[in-house]
């Protein structure tokens, strides 16, 4: 019999003599698969290396002088451009709550050469220069539709003049410098302190006087005694010598004194009330001597 089975000889098929492929990955392969599920090495190549690369690229690109040149006119080109619309055009000022006066110091100390760009105009450092003047207390600076630049301002309202050793000055409630006078007479509707250190203690000075308004038609200022204490000076040469502390008290007592016995009518020179429990009256040399003398009459007549 004959097998059924034949041998087969001679090259086999391409097909079946190529290998069966391998379905892993290779060495390379599998370790970039592994680096790759890593979450900083991931975030590193879809970050950090095109900002490096950027980075790279900008800083050969801008590593010649003219190349860096040409970008920044190119910029400042553009920016101003933008910046000299006509809509970001201030072309004029204005200025509210203030007097002439200090309206025309502002527009000195704020020379402005309008039309200007709002991008060109500092505000803050504008109201700090503003509210340096004297008569300033407040000021607020913006730009209003138009084209304006709005300057709304608050005064420092004068409250008393105080005459100091080299010049005659309007200060505030607060002893703020308002104004320089030539003369008192510019301002006799302010009530006038005088004296070292006066300009230092404005308010009490304000509290006093507040205290002497049944006499005021009397009053012609207070003095400041050594930086201390105050003198409520009256005409015909009359003081009243107030306390360090309590000054408004004092005079309260003097001014009921003078409504009940008509105190500051008489012959007096001066009031001593500094000290409160031994007040002192000071008459003037006619009276003094004109006391002295019923003195020496009663006396004389006692002794007969």
């Amino acid at each position: 019999m004959r097998s059924l089975s034949r041998r087969i000889t001679g090259p086999l098929p391409a097909q079946q003599a190529a290998a069966p492929r391998d379905p892993a990955p290779s060495r390379v392969a599998y370790r970039m698969q592994r680096l790759w599920l890593t979450p900083s090495f991931r975030k590193f190549t879809m970050v950090g290396m095109p900002l490096i690369l950027v980075a790279l690229g900008t800083t050969i690109f801008f590593a010649g002088q003219e190349r860096r040149d040409a970008v920044a006119d190119r910029i400042a080109e553009i920016r101003r451009s933008i910046e000299e619309r006509p809509e970001f055009m201030v072309k004029l000022m204005a200025i509210d709550g203030a007097s002439k006066e200090v309206s025309e110091d502002i527009r000195e100390v704020l020379p402005i050469d309008f039309p200007i760009s709002s991008f060109d105009l500092d505000l803050e450092t504008m109201r700090r220069t503003v509210e340096g003047l004297d008569a300033v207390a407040d000021a607020e600076l913006r730009v209003r539709s138009g084209g304006i630049l709005q300057v709304e301002i608050e005064e420092r309202v004068p409250a008393v003049v105080w005459r100091g050793r080299d010049a005659i000055e309007i200060l505030d409630a607060e002893g703020h410098r308002v104004a320089h006078l030539v003369a008192r007479a510019q301002r006799p509707d302010l009530p006038l302190i005088t004296g070292d250190g006066a300009n230092e203690a404005v308010p009490e000075a304000l509290a006093i006087l507040a205290a002497a308004e049944p006499i005021g038609d009397r009053l012609r200022g207070l003095v400041r005694m050594g930086e201390r204490r105050w003198d409520l000076v009256l005409d015909r040469g009359q003081r009243v010598m107030l306390p360090e502390t309590g000054a408004v008290r004092a005079l309260e007592r003097v001014i009921a004194l003078n409504r009940v016995q008509d105190l500051l009518a008489r012959d007096l020179v001066a009031i001593d009330m500094r000290n409160e429990k031994r007040p002192t009256l000071r008459l003037s040399k006619p009276a003094a001597d004109q006391l002295r003398e019923a003195k020496l009459q009663q006396m004389g007549v006692t002794g007969q």
